[in-house]
């Protein structure tokens, strides 16, 4: 799914942190200063006449080289918590003159930069920039970070750009290790390997007393002389119920808070795997009701209803199904391990 991207224009400054190099030559130029004043060599006085000139015009220049830039963000697709995912984004320079370098750009002042070496004068540059969120919801970028290390890297002239960036991140997806991927291909009812009332041959046998007649297999009782009877096998929905029962109360701790946020996650995997697999999933939590639906539609619905999730005041009253005589996932704070009902 792609999202037209927003603009920022209007630069607003960050401040200026020194590098290393910067470091090591504000060193060195007091060391010259303290030279200079102690031997009065009007050579030493030159030298540090043309080093401050030097910091001057980095601190000019660096200013100069983040200012006209035009920031373009285009929405990724699926974002999942703690998986990385790629937000394109366009620089375009609005500059008349001069073009930039060395220009480091980032969603995140915590993120690592990505480093643009050359933005030609009214021109642009297009990248991706690699991320990674470490917990489900909304999560909101209000400006694009960038930074200049032209023309001597000795600072970091920083500026931001207004963008108002959000993006809705879905729960951390684990291994479904309970997964039978030879069923994904069957669709519909599931046919398991019991015997019962469906439609596929599961074995022939000798008729038994209190069997039915109806299902008495002639070609093969004429066959072999003796009554057969054909066994059909029983057939199992292929559907599945996720109840998550979010009224757990208020979670002040740290470690209830963690569990609660792996539950939303086993909840998404489980609706995942299925789906993945021909199921028709249910969510079913003190919030919302999806109703039975496979496909792409309900996989966006499901993620993004248990993105949303949060706990409730708890509560006595009874969260149930649909349909109770699918196969339901049953999840709460107060179940351990999770309850699992099989039809």
């Amino acid at each position: 799914m792609k999202l037209p991207g927003r603009r920022g224009r209007r630069a607003v400054p960050e401040g200026i942190r020194i590098t290393t190099v910067g470091l090591w030559y504000v060193l060195f130029t007091v060391l010259v200063a303290i030279a200079a004043t102690n031997t009065g060599n009007n050579a030493l006085y030159m030298v540090l006449a043309l080093m401050f000139s030097v910091l001057i015009l980095s601190g000019v220049v660096s200013r100069e080289n983040v200012r006209g830039l035009e920031a373009e963000l285009e929405m990724p697709g699926e974002v999942f918590a703690n998986r990385p995912f790629a937000v394109g984004f366009v620089l375009r320079s609005r500059a008349l003159i001069f073009p930039r370098w060395f220009l480091l750009f980032t969603l995140a002042r915590s993120a690592q930069p990505l480093l643009i070496p050359y933005l030609p004068r009214r021109g642009k540059s297009a990248g991706r920039l690699e991320m990674m969120v470490g917990s489900r919801g909304f999560h909101r970028f209000p400006y694009v970070h960038v930074s200049s290390l032209f023309p001597f890297g000795f600072f970091r002239k920083g500026v931001r750009y207004r963008v108002d960036f959000e993006v809705l991140v879905f729960p951390e997806i684990f291994a479904a290790a309970d997964s039978h991927p030879e069923e994904s291909e069957q669709m519909g009812d599931d046919t398991s390997r019991r015997s019962g009332h469906g439609h596929d041959l599961h074995a022939l046998r000798l008729f038994r007393r209190g069997d039915d007649p109806r299902g008495i297999h002639w070609k093969q009782t004429a066959r072999t002389g003796e009554l057969i009877f054909t066994e059909r096998a029983t057939e199992r929905s292929r559907r599945l119920s996720i109840v998550f029962d979010n009224a757990v109360g208020e979670l002040g701790r740290a470690d209830l808070q963690s569990r609660f946020e792996r539950l939303v996650s086993e909840a998404a995997t489980t609706a995942l795997d299925h789906l993945s697999r021909g199921y028709e999933v249910e969510l079913v939590t003190r919030d919302r009701s999806l109703a039975f639906a496979g496909g792409p539609r309900q996989r966006l619905a499901v993620l993004e209803a248990l993105a949303l999730v949060q706990p409730r005041s708890r509560s006595l009253e009874p969260l149930l199904a649909s349909d109770p005589r699918a196969p339901q996932l049953r999840v709460h704070m107060d179940a351990e391990p999770r309850e699992r009902l099989a039809v």
